[in-house]
C-alpha cells in the first residue's frame, strides 16, 4: 500500500465545501514546518499558477461513489461513472485544482481561486506549466460545460 502524508494545510478561505464562486477565494497553503524549510518554494513565485493536489477530509466515506451518478444530483444531467466527473465522492477522496499564486512567503503560499477550504490536507504542489496542458482540441459534454458555467464565478 502507498502511503501519502500532507506536505501541509489550506489555512483561510470558505469553511464549507460550497459548489460554485470559488474565483475569488483567497486561502494560504502552509507547509509542514517539521518536515520542509522556506527552501522547498524557492522559484515557485516564478510561476503564475500552481496545481494543487489534496484530500476531501471532510467528506464521509459512506459518501464514496464507487458506479455511476447524476453529478450534483441533477435529474437533467445523464449518469456518468465518477471517474467521468470530478465531485469529491470520488474512491480516495483525491481533488486536483489550478490555483493563482498570490504570494509565496517562507512555508505559506498565498493562492486565490483554490477550490479547498480551511484545514484541508496538501498532498502535493506542482508549478502549473502550459507545456502540460492538452495539446490537441479539448472535448467536453454539455453537462459539464454547464457545471462549470458558474464555478468560477466572481459574485
Amino acid at each position: 500500500m502507498i502511503e501519502v502524508e500532507p506536505i501541509g494545510w489550506v489555512w483561510g478561505g470558505r469553511v464549507d465545501p460550497v459548489d460554485d464562486d470559488w474565483g475569488d477565494v483567497e486561502a494560504t497553503i502552509a507547509l509542514d514546518g517539521t518536515r520542509y524549510t522556506a527552501d522547498a518554494l524557492t522559484g515557485l513565485d516564478a510561476f503564475s499558477h500552481v496545481d494543487v493536489v489534496y484530500c476531501f477530509h471532510l467528506l464521509d466515506p459512506a459518501e464514496i461513489v464507487l458506479g455511476t451518478r447524476r453529478p450534483r444530483g441533477n435529474p437533467d444531467w445523464p449518469e456518468v461513472g465518477i471517474f467521468a466527473q470530478r465531485g469529491r465522492v470520488r474512491p480516495n477522496r483525491l481533488g486536483v485544482s489550478t490555483a493563482e499564486i498570490v504570494s509565496v512567503d517562507g512555508l505559506e503560499v498565498r493562492v486565490r481561486g483554490l477550490d479547498a477550504v480551511d484545514g484541508t490536507p496538501v498532498l502535493d504542489l506542482k508549478p502549473h506549466m502550459s507545456g502540460f496542458a492538452p495539446r490537441t482540441e479539448v472535448r467536453e459534454p454539455d453537462w459539464s460545460l454547464e457545471i462549470m458555467r458558474d464555478y468560477w464565478h466572481r459574485p
